[in-house]
């Protein structure tokens, strides 16, 4: 079964919301057995919408579409994708006792507009909204399932995860897994990959690179669950294998919840001090839930003044080395951990760039330190990229190495 996403409304096309329901449903229909092979967006017009309309129908079997059910005069999904199927819109009592009930309920006048909203295809059924006025509808033509959804992602999710799955689930499994790993490049890794002996029909190895990172996902499809399951497993075995020094976790699970977990299991305190990332460790930190479990503090020590003042950094070896140093990146953690009760503490300095590099110091230069009360790692990196990205691929490879640190 091949699936498209059709994502209807100018506010998607201009750029002026994310089109973060392709990305649900996509996960969604993979979930269910169903290979959403194309996604399309276009906007509220009627002519385009009917152009993009018939050349899903032309190659998709599940056609989802998200937006335009409102009661505007912009909203045109259903009577397009009527017109275009020559089914002529009804009007449902039921429905629209339903709406006006709803209204009446909120203590709102309803506008007459909104009885559009109980109009359906001919032979089309009603997909019941909870949290909203528009209703779903589903269609079955020709062999085709059509399903029109409302935009809004808190309308469209519970209506899709009540109503909609027990439609369209088909009798076949494919299951996702992903390793993700630091420190190896993408072509390197792609290069890697096709010495090994994982590639087979039926199933797909892909590797996708983001800062800092890459991700392996394998992509297994048949009809039976525990035989595609297990040759899954038996492909990522070999992956682990021949990758072990580079994977930090699997199936996309942030590396900070990773870092996070390892220090509740191990009772750690951990306290920060960043100068080139600014404070976006510890956000990145901070943004998970039971954050306060193990983060005692983290502190931006920008200048060198404030190396100085609050981790005792000494001005000589500033005058020495320089603020971007293994000396300095050591003296920033040891200033940390001894002002602190911590278990573990990261100091991490460097330049982000544009400006401020040298021939001895290039932009993306970036010294960390990782320190117990026992022992300590210094690391030198040289990452590429813009200033925002130097910053999180700095980012996400001190995790790294607090990680590693911890294991």
């Amino acid at each position: 079964m091949i699936a498209e996403i059709l994502t209807i409304g100018t506010e998607v096309i201009t750029g002026s919301i994310l089109n973060t329901n392709a990305q649900y449903l996509a996960g969604k229909l993979m979930d269910l057995g169903i290979e959403p092979i194309y996604h399309t967006s276009v906007d509220d017009n009627k002519e385009r919408l009917r152009n993009v309309f018939k050349t899903s129908l032309d190659r998709a079997d599940i056609i989802i579409t998200t937006g335009g059910l409102g009661p505007t005069q912009d909203d045109l999904t259903k009577e397009v994708i009527s017109s275009t199927l020559e089914l002529p819109l009804e009007r449902d009592s039921s429905m629209e006792e339903n709406i006006r009930m709803m209204f009446q309920n909120m203590h709102r006048d309803m506008t007459e507009n909104n009885l559009k909203q109980a109009e359906r295809p001919l032979g089309s059924q009603f997909i019941e909204n909870s949290n909203g006025t528009a209703p779903g509808i589903f269609i079955n033509k020709n062999g085709k399932k059509i399903i029109l959804l409302p935009g809004p992602p808190k309308e469209m999710i519970p209506m899709f995860e009540n109503y909609v799955a027990g439609l369209i689930k088909e009798d076949y499994t494919i299951i996702q897994k992903s390793a993700n790993l630091i420190g190896i490049g993408e072509s390197a890794l792609e290069t890697e990959l096709k010495k090994l002996d994982v590639y087979t029909n039926g199933f797909e190895i892909a590797t996708f690179a983001k800062d800092g990172e890459v991700e392996i996902k394998i992509i297994g499809k048949g009809k039976v669950r525990l035989e595609v399951e297990e040759k899954v497993n038996e492909i990522l075995d070999i992956i682990n294998k021949k990758f072990s020094e580079f994977i930090y976790g699997y199936d996309n699970i942030p590396i900070e919840e990773l870092v996070l977990n390892r220090l509740k299991e191990k009772r750690f305190k951990m306290s920060l001090c960043e100068s080139c990332t600014g404070g976006l460790i510890t956000s990145r930190l901070t943004g998970i839930s039971g954050a306060s479990e193990v983060l005692d503090r983290g502190l931006v020590t920008y200048s060198n003044q404030a190396k100085i003042d609050e981790l005792n950094v000494k001005p000589l070896t500033l005058e020495n080395h320089g603020a971007v140093s293994r000396e300095t990146a050591y003296e920033m953690a040891k200033g940390l951990i001894e002002k602190t009760n911590s278990d573990i503490v990261l100091s991490i300095t460097g330049i982000a760039g544009p400006l401020g590099g040298s021939i001895e110091k290039p932009v993306g230069l970036v010294y960390m330190c990782v320190m117990t009360r026992d022992n300590y790692k210094i690391y030198e990196n040289h990452f590429t990229g813009n200033r925002t990205s130097i910053q999180n691929r700095a980012t996400i490879k001190a995790f790294y190495e607090i990680f590693n640190f911890l294991r």
